[in-house]
């Protein structure tokens, strides 16, 4: 019988993260030296974008690539940006791109997937009222909205955009997040999933075929060469079978057979045969290739033009209050980043910041130091309830696994079997990166 084994019986052996240990082993094919980027501060431990439909327990990660200087990809492409790239010939490319699909009428030309950030908010409004566009905005809804993330998006409608929002099935939303949780340790794939899905479907639906997403991942990693076009590749949202796609690890026909998702619950979150995107001429764009993007900059934009709101408070494990603030899952996705990469949402902002010129590598290093890998305390309660499968609403996915209720208890166990042994050490019951940055 297949069944999902509880974090609390599996035999967890402590000796290969004793302080000293020789070449300890190493999880998810990451690097055995530990770098930090003498430029940002990034570590080389962190991992490139990938197909998240491809996502296994078994998946090995691409990382970061640092050059002979430790310097990473992401500064690279940032000097790029600041010194090689002719901004006004990059705008003529996009007015000419715009008037390529523009419309005539009036009508939708461009999709612009977001979820009403600072960033999706600068894309729409910089298209529609700089550019001329008639964008339609779609947004895949978070699991829980904060308060100050749903009035971001109605503040995002307001300014003058008409939006699809698709709000799938709570119940299989919660069991897929629970299902990553368990074996990848990866509680925002599903959102993920959504998110890059839902775009390319409905310029598939309304036949729509220019959509354009904000900055390419290459700003925060991905190769140097990403950057070098406009376009996004079709296998990010995309496939021509279900046959090798894996949500929350798991298979389309286990998820069918052993958890009682059906084909509609799966809908949603399945990519696009490739097949009708090609017929359509769809075209993928980044937005970020033709305009010079600042992540503090579109903050400011949005909340002059759009009544933008920020976090009142600092998110958890970090110092900043108006990057990723739409989902109280969010806490959650970048404590796990920094139990797997040893890479928490401190290192992520700040190394970001010190890139666009915002703090320097010293300031960056100290707000690491002090804020990276602090337990999401504000809501934990409430996602361990949203993570718990009870029987009412999983009479047949509760009988799969052993520990079908989250608490922290359990949550913790789960952290505890996902940390590599090359990463962390285990000393006077305490939990520690083997290295941490320095200046």
């Amino acid at each position: 019988m297949y069944l999902k084994p509880s974090a609390l019986n599996i035999d967890f052996s402590l000796a290969a993260y004793a302080p000293g240990a020789h070449n300890p082993p190493r999880k998810y094919g990451l690097p055995a030296s530990i770098l930090f980027c003498k430029e940002c501060g990034i570590s080389n431990q962190r991992p490139n974008s990938a197909v998240e439909f491809k996502h296994t327990e078994t998946s090995k990660k691409e990382t970061i690539r640092f050059d002979e200087q430790q310097v990473c990809d992401a500064c690279r492409t940032a000097h790029r940006k600041n010194v090689e790239i002719d901004w006004d010939e990059r705008k003529s490319q996009l007015i000419a791109l715009c008037d390529r699909f523009r419309s005539r009428n009036g009508s939708y030309d461009c999709l612009v997937p977001g979820s009403g950030g600072k960033d999706s908010f600068y894309q729409s409004w910089m298209l529609k009222y700089k550019y001329g566009m008639n964008p339609l905005t779609v947004t895949w809804a978070p699991n829980i909205y904060t308060e100050w993330g749903r009035h971001n998006f109605d503040a995002w409608i307001h300014s003058g955009m008409d939006n699809y929002l698709m709000t799938p099935s709570g119940r299989s939303k919660r069991l897929l997040t629970r299902l990553a949780v368990e074996n990848i340790f990866h509680p925002f794939q599903p959102f993920i999933l959504g998110q890059k899905c839902f775009a390319p479907k409905m310029a598939i639906q309304l036949g729509i075929p220019l959509i354009f997403y904000g900055e390419n991942e290459a700003e925060y990693g991905n190769p140097i060469a990403d950057n070098s076009d406009a376009k996004r590749s079709f296998e990010f949202f995309s496939s021509s079978s279900e046959d090798n796609i894996f949500l929350g690890g798991e298979s389309v026909s286990s998820l069918k057979a052993n958890f009682g998702l059906s084909q509609a619950d799966l809908t949603p979150y399945l990519p696009s045969d490739v097949r009708p995107l090609e017929q359509l001429g769809a075209e993928v764009h980044y937005l970020g290739y033709y305009l010079k993007w600042h992540p503090q900059s579109a903050y400011y934009f949005a909340v002059e033009n759009g009544g933008f709101r920020a976090s009142p408070e600092r998110n958890a494990g970090t110092y900043s209050k108006y990057n990723s603030l739409d989902d109280k899952i969010d806490d959650f996705h970048y404590y796990t980043t920094f139990i797997k990469f040893g890479i928490g949402r401190a290192t992520y902002d700040a190394s970001q910041e010190v890139r666009s010129g915002d703090i320097e590598r010293d300031e960056a290093v100290a707000l690491i130091k002090r804020y990276d890998g602090e337990f999401p305390e504000r809501w934990a309660d409430e996602i361990f309830r949203y993570l718990s499968i009870d029987e009412k609403s999983f009479p047949q996915a509760r009988k799969m696994f052993e520990h079908p209720d989250m608490n922290r208890q359990y949550f913790d166990a789960l952290t505890n079997k996902f940390r590599s042994p090359h990463l962390w050490q285990y000393e006077d019951d305490e939990w520690s990166l083997r290295h941490q940055i320095t200046l």
